[in-house]
């Protein structure tokens, strides 16, 4: 017995009833947006001044460039830092370093900053030469007020640009004709260590963002190459996350064309040749062109790379073994290390993203059809080997200087591959299956809760020596603003929310489309039954 479809009126174009609700991935853009942007605002207030990686040379960079200074003055010899000119205050975020790798130490030890200290200071920075787009756009909060709030307005910046992209990732993913497990991997993807990297003055986190906005976006808009029209949205953010990748590091250049080239490995040439052929990818297509041609030629002329600092030299066959070592023991990088690489994440939180890890990995990397696997090979390679070839390139001269989240972005790329890959396998709508996310979804609520308090103890009490009493919590030597107490309730109830939108977004859609009861469940993959072959 079929069941006939309802007959609804037609409708003007223009008319309101046509308006009155906004397309599904916009209005997931904007719902995860916010949710990122508060979840990182959240990482931003309990993180102290400058105890995120590298902070300090990164604020002063932009402080410098918002107030027009491109670059800076060098001696020209390798590691030595640029000289620029900043307000005092901006030079003073030095000092705010003493609890650096010292877990003994509360962020009480350091001094406050002196809003009036606004006279021209000369400071050196480690990211002189860096390309200077992300830093003018953070900069900017640093014109018109001084001091804490200040430092707090850039890292605000930097939060809501991160939490636009990764928001783009979600959308994109969600608009994939079966997004289940796209999106199931982008939320593995958005680890602890992503949030908190976004909390800082630092691009790290932009570049994670940017190139997982970048490589699902264009699956979207290939998967959608033969009615680009209704792509546009996705063009468009292919076209920001590119023009802004290419600028968010020296090494992001490589990042982009891997992003590219696996996305191409998933869809193929043909489907690439229809969006390049389309009018509508013009100007996007051209926005990406000419922010890597300028990053480029920043990178050249520049000599970004001539202000890395290191340490004592390190024959590279030498480096090169010690790396090979190393390799999984980087994935406690990717989970959250906090700080200054001086507070690991705890077993409970590591386990549980290992886990999900390699589900993800191994729904991706034995899915079919197997060309479908070519996406998922070139990320993997880049991850297992990029670290050694890079780290060995550069040990002579600087040491041992490789940290995990500086190949991040290639692993969230890996891991939306496997999505993306994975997405024709059937997955049945069952109670067990539900139940199945359910509890996945708090499980890496609890994760994410874990190490943000893990990091408000580190700071208000300290860690050394292995102590573990947390009801010194209660009796702190710092606090951040509003009181750990009151950023860890803000972040748990912003957690629920989250967990209650991803679940909606796995889940309810496919309840709305059940036309015929299926004894063994109904398909959780997608809105068709069958499964559909790749296109072209």
């Amino acid at each position: 017995m079929s069941i006939a479809p309802s007959k609804i009126p037609a409708q003007r174009p223009g008319s309101r009833s046509n308006n009155r609700k906004t397309p599904k991935p916009l209005r997931i853009l904007f719902a995860s947006w916010l949710i990122f942007g508060l979840l990182g605002s959240i990482w931003a207030l309990a993180s102290p001044i400058m105890s995120i990686p590298d902070e300090p040379a990164h604020a002063i960079k932009a402080a410098a460039v918002a107030r027009g200074q491109i670059s800076g003055t060098d001696s020209g010899v390798q590691g030595e830092r640029l000289t620029v000119t900043v307000p005092g205050y901006i030079e003073a975020l030095n000092g705010q370093t003493c609890y650096a790798s010292r877990t003994d130490l509360t962020a009480a030890c350091a001094p406050p900053l002196d809003a009036n200290d606004r006279g021209a200071t000369s400071a050196q920075t480690s990211a002189g030469n860096y390309n200077p787009l992300y830093y003018g756009l953070v900069g900017l909060a640093s014109r018109g007020i001084s001091g804490d709030a200040a430092v707090y307005g850039m890292r605000l910046l930097s939060v809501w640009m991160s939490a636009f992209f990764l928001a783009a990732m979600i959308s994109s993913a969600s608009s994939l004709r079966r997004h289940v497990l796209p999106v199931a991997a982008a939320a593995v993807a958005v680890t602890p260590n992503v949030l908190f990297l976004s909390a800082g003055i630092n691009p790290n986190a932009l570049e994670i963002a940017t190139a997982g906005s970048l490589f699902i976006g264009l699956c979207a808009v290939m998967e959608k190459s033969r009615d680009l029209s209704t792509a546009r949205l996705q063009i468009w953010l292919v076209g920001l996350s590119g023009a802004l990748l290419a600028c968010t590091r020296p090494i992001s250049l490589l990042w982009l064309a891997i992003a590219v080239v696996s996305a191409v490995l998933a869809y193929g040439l043909p489907a690439l040749w229809r969006v390049l052929s389309f009018k509508g990818t013009f100007l996007p297509l051209g926005l990406v062109v000419a922010s890597s041609a300028f990053a480029l030629w920043w990178l050249v002329s520049a000599k970004s790379l001539d202000s890395l600092l290191g340490g004592a030299p390190i024959p590279a066959d030498v480096s090169a073994v010690s790396m090979l070592d190393h390799t999984f023991i980087y994935v406690q990088h990717y989970v959250g290390v906090l700080g200054w690489l001086d507070t690991l994440p705890p077993p409970a939180v590591l386990f549980t993203w290992v886990f999900g890890f390699a589900v993800v990995l191994f729904t991706g990397m034995t899915s079919r059809p197997v060309r479908g696997r070519w996406s998922v090979a070139l990320p993997t390679l880049v991850v297992l080997i990029a670290p050694i070839a890079l780290q060995a390139s550069v040990s002579e001269q600087l040491g041992q200087i490789w940290q995990g989240r500086y190949i991040q972005a290639i692993l969230v790329v890996l891991l939306l591959a496997c999505g993306v890959a994975a997405r024709f396998r059937p997955i049945m709508r069952t109670p067990r299956t539900e139940s199945i996310i359910r509890w996945s979804i708090v499980l890496g609520s609890l994760g994410h809760v874990y190490l943000f308090l893990e990091g408000l103890r580190r700071y208000t009490i300290g860690t050394a020596n292995g102590r573990v009493n947390w009801s010194e919590m209660f009796e702190p030597a710092w606090q951040p603003p509003l009181t750990w107490q009151g950023l860890t309730l803000l972040y748990v109830a912003l957690l629920v929310v989250a967990g209650v939108c991803l679940y909606r977004l796995l889940c309810k859609p496919q309840r709305q489309q059940v036309r015929h009861a299926r004894p063994a469940g109904q398909l959780l993959s997608d809105r068709v039954a069958e499964p559909v072959a790749p296109t072209s």
